[in-house]
């Protein structure tokens, strides 16, 4: 092991070693934290007012089920290598290819932290009336923290939020239900405008395709395949399923989405803070942790310290952010999507689930193949009627594997091959 890789303890530029890799309950925490993220309540309040109880429930089997897949996938492929999505990319797009992946995931990352820390800073403020630039700054600093000392911090983040938000969450949900008759009540729900079962569909799975797009990230660290792709998997299925769930009752009873608000409603102010808070810094220290893998692999210099500048840069400009650029944001994500399909068709397709390993490969500066396929699997989410995120995934999939195909282009080691 290089010196390089034994002071960094999250192995930002080479693969994470067999002896660093943890086991399934550490995993399934991390994982579980990941996929709590408040905006998948707000899609779930959408989706809850806008569905038959039946309808609503196969739309988020559905959508988990395509989450499942496609993040279970890019596990697989980080559990086989011990790498990221970023130091991955460079197989399918090149060495300096790969710095548009990571300049495009650690922006956007950066960008959804700043918007998480006042998504926590300005309903506190409300409710409290402590000053909005201090909640903002505590709460910037306390999540870039955990990210600053790295997969162990998250871990521990993770342990203490998951059961406390499961716990608080489904206390506030079950009180809200019974505030209107009970979870009885919800059976013969009927929407007073129906929402189409594809843009429910297109909401569960657009709420978290971006950021399942750096599943690699965390799951790399995982002991074996099983454990990596099994936790990804339960952690959709059950976390993410939850926030919809939450979402949707609180929806219904209340008309707020977010469970913390429903809570506030409740009277239920710590708890709230408390659900609030940790649902975020879950989120919000795993993007800023991504954003700083992704710079080093521009920059070569250690995550520790990028993911310092990305975090102050991100609680400086969070209330700018929340107000300005939430949708320069949603359309950043729906350009991510692509960039795993062609992960996974790199992976699967092209190479036959075989990588080299990095140190005895060669890659080429851009691999104009990848970067073309990116711009199709965009477009195809773009302008495609239907399923935006699975159309971007299978765009750039697709054009991937045929461009390749036409051209007879594959990834070889030094002394044979040349990587994309």
């Amino acid at each position: 092991m290089s010196t390089n890789s034994k002071k960094d303890h999250d192995f930002s530029l080479v693969a994470v070693p067999e002896g660093d890799k943890k086991g399934f309950l550490s995993m399934l925490v991390v994982m579980l934290g990941f996929t709590f993220f408040s905006a998948s309540m707000w899609t779930g309040g959408t989706l809850g007012t806008g569905l038959t109880l039946k309808n609503f429930l196969l739309a988020v089997l559905c959508g988990n089920l395509i989450l499942g897949s496609y993040t279970g996938a890019l596990a697989y492929i980080s559990c086989e290598t011990g790498l990221s999505t970023h130091l991955l990319s460079k197989y399918s797009f090149g060495e300096k290819g790969s710095y548009l992946v990571s300049f495009l995931l650690g922006a956007t990352q950066i960008g959804w932290f700043g918007v998480g820390v006042a998504m926590f800073a300005l309903p506190v403020q409300k409710v409290t009336g402590i000053n909005l630039y201090v909640l903002v700054l505590i709460s910037g600093i306390l999540m870039t923290s955990s990210a600053y000392f790295g997969i162990k911090t998250l871990t521990i983040i993770s342990t203490i939020a998951v059961p406390a938000i499961v716990i608080l969450g489904s206390y506030s949900a079950i009180t809200a239900a019974n505030s209107v008759g009970g979870f009885a009540s919800f059976i013969n729900y009927q929407p007073k405008e129906t929402l189409a079962f594809t843009t429910a569909l297109t909401m569960c799975v657009g709420s978290f395709i971006s950021g399942g797009s750096l599943t690699p990230d965390f799951t790399r660290f995982a002991k074996t395949k099983k454990i990596g792709v099994l936790t990804t998997i339960i952690a959709f299925f059950i976390g993410n399923s939850l926030m919809f769930i939450f979402g949707a009752v609180g929806a219904a009873a209340t008309g707020k989405a977010d469970i913390s608000e429903v809570m506030f409603l409740q009277g239920l102010i710590i708890p709230a803070i408390i659900v609030l808070g940790l649902n975020i810094w879950t989120t919000n220290d795993n993007a800023i942790y991504s954003s700083g893998l992704g710079f080093s692999n521009i920059t070569k210099l250690p995550k520790n310290k990028l993911v310092i500048v990305n975090g102050l840069i991100g609680t400086v400009f969070a209330i700018w952010l929340n107000n300005n650029f939430v949708g320069w944001l949603t359309f950043l994500s729906s350009a991510i999507p692509s960039i795993g399909g062609i992960i996974i068709a790199d992976f699967f397709v092209i190479n036959k689930r075989k990588y080299s390993s990095m140190e005895s490969t060669e890659f080429k500066s851009v691999n104009w193949i990848a970067i073309l396929s990116w711009l199709i699997g965009s477009l195809a989410a773009k302008f495609i009627p239907g399923i935006a995120p699975i159309y971007g995934v299978l765009g750039g999939a697709m054009s991937f594997v045929v461009i390749n195909k036409i051209v007879n282009r594959q990834v070889k080691p030094k002394e044979n091959k040349v990587a994309a």
